[in-house]
């Protein structure tokens, strides 16, 4: 495990993601994303992956609502993945109010120490977690090991956050 990861009170390093909206491609800066907002980011290893694709990401698409109504403004997923890549997989899996954000090169998951390299698989990956921000401030985070797909679940999350 890394040293650098990013732990609860720590905020978000300033890195850009890119998104494929009606207008083509946009680069979205952390601040831009996550500056005076309450957001939901979880993070998964790959677009279209079983685990990926059958529960984490329906997770978080049937419970949006409820995210809503305790007070997150945004939900944001993330992979290491191209943002032609997760917009298609988000058109495919109905996302609804989840929104992608790509990290193509991997840079946002080494900049808060949630990359690992899964060789041959695909190399570069994100960890599997979700966290709640608020003003781009971790204020909780759950790390799957890796392989499990345990408390980085959107039940899991939403239960922490009506606790709160």
């Amino acid at each position: 495990m890394s040293d650098n990861r990013i732990a609860v009170g720590q905020s978000l390093p300033a890195v850009s993601f890119q998104r494929l909206t009606d207008n083509g491609l946009v680069t979205l800066t952390t601040e831009q994303l996550f500056a005076g907002e309450r957001v939901v980011l979880f993070a998964l290893p790959g677009a279209f992956t079983p685990t990926c694709s059958a529960a984490h990401l329906p997770g978080f698409i049937s419970l949006a609502e409820q995210f809503f109504q305790a007070g997150v403004d945004r939900i944001l997923c993330t992979a290491v993945n191209d943002a032609y890549v997760l917009d298609a997989w988000g058109q495919q899996q109905q996302a609804g109010d989840v929104q992608f954000i790509a990290d193509g090169a991997g840079s946002f998951a080494k900049a808060i120490g949630m990359a690992t390299d899964s060789g041959e698989f695909g190399g570069i990956r994100s960890l599997r977690y979700s966290m709640l921000l608020e003003d781009g401030v971790v204020q909780l985070l759950n790390l799957d090991l890796p392989k499990t797909f345990e408390v980085s679940k959107a039940e899991v999350l939403l239960a922490q956050i009506r606790q709160r």
